[in-house]
């Protein structure tokens, strides 16, 4: 890659990135409106949140691997082509299954993320791939902290549907700001698909720190996923008894968890990358523990309101950094032409962990309610220390 990333290329890419993460993580909030209309009993609500989190894993395991064979800009467009067509289905799908469908395509699409995240970090000299990373994480990182807020606020004036139409209409604009835009990138790998699939083990298996990196990582989105996507559902019951436009105001909380995210690639810059991992993560378990103090009813509604929103900041600092360190790790391998596959497999494994986490939080939630909820989520990140504790 020749043509060196400007600042104003690189605004483009963090916005770009943040309008298409939206559709990942804002059925989050909604999964108690779209489960009732659909008719999802309490237990099955988290396969809404789950569906678009388990196409983006498989996107990223199956389509990503493309960047390192096919021209970049290319493979941007029609992949956010296809997100624009499976944003408007979910917009008017008629009932549960056709839904998830949907949102299942919607999010093997935003794979497209991971072609720009990398693309970016290879237009940047090696010394200052972290702040470019940290910089396009940062619009990442409040794509997926706004989108909670903004689904909340469109559906509860719209209903929920209409987001999914906001969201296609956004795209859309982006799509052709992307192509006026967006410089191309030839790889040159000559490898077919299938050995470029049959490549991601090899990959796996010779590469120690991209292992480690990716299950940390994945055990960490799992908690994101599993406290944003049940906090929603305990901010509507009493003490606190919010309406969806309250909770949206409660989800902006967390946008200050993004603002950290190019500080965590200049630490990893400097040198800083252990000492960063460890912190986030014992932020992410402080969290966890001061949310089930906070949401346990105990508390009247202000003290606990005011608890609960610094866990969810704290959470989103601690998963910010993790993320963000992690990325700057992986996009150093060299060489560049497995750039494309080592993402989509550092990425792929830890949206599995974040598919999990929504999974795991209906099930939390039917069977142990908020406390066995906020136990499971600082159990996954007591695991990500440990696991990181053990990595050389």
């Amino acid at each position: 890659m020749t043509t060196p990333i400007t600042g104003r290329l690189t605004l483009l890419f963090a916005v770009a990135v943040g309008i298409i993460v939206t559709n990942l993580f804002a059925p989050q909030t909604l999964v108690g409106m779209i489960g009732g209309s659909l008719g999802l009993s309490q237990s099955q609500q988290g396969l809404v949140a789950m569906a678009p989190l388990a196409g983006y894993a498989a996107g990223l395991l199956l389509l990503v691997p493309l960047a390192d064979r096919l021209e970049n800009r290319a493979l941007v467009l029609r992949l956010l082509l296809i997100a624009i067509i499976a944003a408007s289905l979910c917009s008017v799908a008629p009932n549960a299954p056709l839904l998830l469908v949907a949102l299942v395509v919607l999010g093997l699409s935003c794979s497209a993320i991971q072609v720009l995240v990398p693309l970016a970090a290879s237009m940047a000299p090696a010394a200052q791939r972290g702040r470019t990373i940290g910089n396009v994480m940062s619009g990442l990182m409040f794509g997926i902290l706004l989108s909670r807020p903004m689904a909340s606020l469109i559906a509860d004036l719209y209903q929920w549907r209409a987001f999914y139409l906001c969201n296609a209409t956004l795209m859309l604009l982006l799509w052709a700001a992307l192509y006026r835009a967006l410089p191309r990138r030839h790889p040159g790998n000559p490898q077919r698909y299938p050995a470029l699939l049959l490549s991601l083990w090899e990959l796996l298996r010779e590469q120690p720190v991209l292992r480690q990196r990716a299950l940390t990582a994945a055990l960490v989105m799992a908690t994101f996923s599993l406290f944003w996507t049940t906090v929603a559902l305990r901010l509507v019951r009493p003490p606190f008894q919010l309406d969806y436009k309250e909770v949206a105001l409660f989800a902006l909380v967390g946008v200050t968890g993004a603002l950290a995210t190019p500080w965590f690639g200049r630490l990893g810059d400097r040198g800083g990358t252990r000492p960063g991992t460890v912190a986030s993560h014992l932020m992410v378990i402080a969290a966890f523990l001061i949310a089930a103090r906070a949401g346990n009813g105990a508390l009247p509604f202000w003290p606990g309101l005011g608890l609960l929103a610094f866990s969810a900041v704290l959470l989103d600092v601690g998963v910010t950094g993790d993320q963000t360190l992690g990325r700057r790790v992986i996009n150093l391998i060299e060489p560049d032409s497995v750039r494309g596959r080592i993402n989509a497999l550092f990425v792929g494994l830890f949206f599995v962990g974040g598919a999990l986490g929504s999974a795991l939080s209906g099930l939390a939630w039917a069977h142990g309610g908020w406390s066995l909820t906020c136990l499971l989520g600082a159990g996954l990140a007591l695991a990500a220390l440990v696991a990181q504790a053990r990595q050389r």
